[in-house]
């Protein structure tokens, strides 16, 4: 089956190790992608199973995973470490998550040709064994579409109205957010936040 988690061998191995810490916390890993340049970082996507991160949260992680990293030690260059939310718009990398947005519009990427095309966007429509279902527009009318997960490169959540709207009422709902505290909620504000930390 196709990982959107972890993509090369070394973020892999990378999620092999760092995977368990988090879970043990209560977290879940939605990403892990080592990325190159002067220094080296490596940014890892964690949620709760039911959603929701905060930074405090996501110091945790950083703190656990530092620790796991130094007795495994599988990175020999200095790098920095960053953990963050998946946020609003986020990466789709389990079949659960195509399941759990249906209703909400997403594109996806494929590694090879399907009809033609390698990109789709479309209204998420769940999952039909290792399918990927997806609405889309086909000569003006709505079509819904089967993709085997196995062959999904990219994917992620579209950012609409729709999605902020649901994503703040699921913060309020869970207390993340009391509208007391705010005249008005800034919409162009990161999603969750970040933790950085250098090694």
């Amino acid at each position: 089956m196709s990982d959107l988690i972890a993509k090369t061998t070394l973020d892999q191995r990378l999620a092999a190790i760092i995977s368990p810490v988090i879970s043990g916390l209560g977290f879940e890993l939605v990403r892990l992608r080592l990325m190159a340049g002067k220094t080296r970082t490596l940014q890892i996507m964690a949620d709760r199973p039911e959603g929701g991160i905060e930074v405090a949260d996501c110091a945790e992680i950083s703190t656990a995973v530092s620790a796991a990293l130094d007795v495994e030690d599988p990175l020999e260059d200095a790098y920095v470490l960053e953990v963050s939310s998946p946020g609003i718009d986020r990466p789709l990398t389990r079949l659960k998550d195509f399941d759990a947005w249906e209703g909400y519009e997403a594109r996806l990427e494929t590694t090879e040709l399907i009809d033609g095309r390698r990109r789709f966007k479309g209204i998420l429509a769940g999952v039909e064994g290792d399918e990927v279902l997806l609405e889309i527009e086909e000569n003006g009318e709505a079509v819904t579409i089967g993709l085997q997960f196995d062959w999904l490169s990219d994917a992620k959540l579209v950012l609409t109205d729709e999605l902020i709207a649901e994503m703040l009422r699921t913060r309020k709902a869970s207390g993340a957010i009391d509208e007391s505290e705010f005249d008005q909620i800034e919409t162009d504000a990161p999603e969750g936040g970040a933790d950085q930390e250098e090694h």
